[in-house]
């Protein structure tokens, strides 16, 4: 009996881009699934993870090419053979250690493996024209800049336009060019159990690519690293993985080491621990999520990074609970948003329905209004999202300043390149090298 062929990172990229079109499913879990599903190995898991989100990244300029090269557009043809040819190209346009002979012959074998025998020809003839052209590839709209940019990079056109009136050209299209690039991945050393020095040394020591942050303290940026979660140093708790801009929270909120310290939507609890640490593991976290699976993983992160002052409690951030009335001295309310702010490591957010993004304010005022009533008089109350848009950032800490006049502004330093602040700030990738990320302080009187 003809033994059945092993699965590779392919057919695993094919099976999660099914899955993005089928059930809008987000390209990191369904990743992460697929994989474990299907025993990869490292090697395999490695070019299923780059061709999954390469393809989303490219994925309108990968359509774009196809519509030239084929005489159907993208837009019409079967979902399967759409996808084979955008993992086809994006291997000859991106991956310059991927044979384009290999590509096109995968491709081709992908597509009778599905079977679609009958659109072997085609697949054939599209990438073959990539090909012959992959130095030379057809010029990209003329029409507007707006256009132009959102085909290049492949974003929505209504968020490009909306970036060029916040940022104009050069700095919209360095921002989009970020978010199509590699990211390096940012851990915190963990005070408690180590020291930025000693973690260093221990990480280096293991392989590992370390270097300090170039301008916030305790923090690396490090690569070479595979899977982060199977180093001693992580499963030990002596460092936590957590973008600058999600650190600065804490940072902005300066928690005194006795303070009652509420964090409303707190899951998977980066900015929770990263308090518990400035607090050196004293005074009193209450950390809350709506969902309860979430709160185990709360509970399973402050073990391993051996807090102790933390509480995870199941709690709706829209929902009045009289008992923490004028209890903080702290509460954090980083509320659900759009998420354009992490483009970069979400690649699929980009095409999220602008609609529904709509009623994202009205939801986030309600938490913040709620979040309000829980600080002490004197106590200080941070708003933050990862999102750059305005209408879920200045806009609704502005209206709600305007509402609620025993509120106001603090102002806060930052280390530079930032440095101070009136009392809110938007971080942006291509100005500071985090996420984008948006963070208001603001004291009860």
């Amino acid at each position: 009996m003809k033994e059945a062929k092993k699965i590779g990172g392919r057919d695993v990229a094919l099976e999660v881009l099914m899955q993005i079109d089928r059930a809008n499913a987000w390209s990191d879990g369904s990743l992460k699934r697929t994989i474990a599903q299907n025993k990869l190995d490292s090697r395999e898991a490695a070019l299923a993870s780059r061709l999954s989100y390469g393809v989303v990244q490219n994925k309108l300029l990968l359509d774009y090419y196809i519509s030239c090269y084929c005489t159907q557009k993208a837009s019409k043809l079967e979902p399967v053979i759409r996808n084979i040819l955008r993992i086809g190209g994006y291997q000859i346009l991106f991956m310059d250690k991927i044979p384009h002979r290999a590509a096109v012959n995968e491709a081709v074998e992908m597509t009778k493996r599905n079977g679609r025998e009958k659109a072997a020809g085609m697949v054939n003839a599209v990438l073959r024209k990539f090909v012959a052209n992959w130095m030379n590839m057809p010029d990209l709209p003329k029409g507007s800049t707006a256009e132009y940019l959102s085909v290049r990079y492949s974003h929505p056109l209504w968020l490009v336009k909306r970036l060029l009136k916040l940022l104009g050209t050069e700095e919209t299209e360095e921002f989009l060019r970020l978010n199509n690039e590699i990211v390096p991945t940012t851990i915190q050393t963990n005070p408690l159990k180590t020291t930025a020095e000693e973690l260093e040394k221990e990480l280096t020591q293991n392989g590992i690519s370390v270097e300090k942050h170039s301008w916030l303290p305790g923090c690396f940026e490090v690569s070479g690293t595979g899977d982060l979660e199977n180093l001693p140093a992580f499963n030990e708790g002596r460092f936590m993985v957590q973008d600058a801009a999600a650190r600065l929270v804490a940072m902005i909120a300066q928690p005194a080491e006795d303070d009652k310290v509420l964090d409303m939507c707190a899951a998977p609890g980066g900015k929770s621990f990263s308090l518990a640490f400035d607090m050196g593991d004293k005074g009193q976290i209450v950390s809350c999520d709506v969902h309860p699976h979430k709160l185990k993983l709360l509970e399973s992160g402050a073990q391993r990074l051996g807090i102790t002052n933390l509480r995870a409690v199941l709690a709706d951030g829209t929902e009045h609970h009289s008992a923490w009335e004028q209890a903080a001295d702290l509460v954090v309310a980083d509320v659900p948003c759009s998420g354009l702010g992490i483009i970069r490591k979400k690649p699929d957010i980009r095409y999220k329905n602008p609609t529904e993004l709509a009623q994202l304010p009205a939801l986030q005022m309600k938490i913040l209004e709620n979040a309000a009533t829980y600080v002490r008089p004197g106590g200080t109350l941070i708003y933050s999202t990862c999102t750059i848009l305005p209408e879920e950032n200045e806009n609704v800490t502005e209206e709600f300043l305007a509402r609620h006049i025993d509120f106001t502004l603090d102002k806060f330093t930052l280390p530079l390149p930032i440095g101070s602040s009136k009392g809110h700030l938007t971080l942006w990738p291509q100005r500071f090298g985090t996420d984008g990320f948006y963070i208001c302080r603001m004291r009860r009187k």
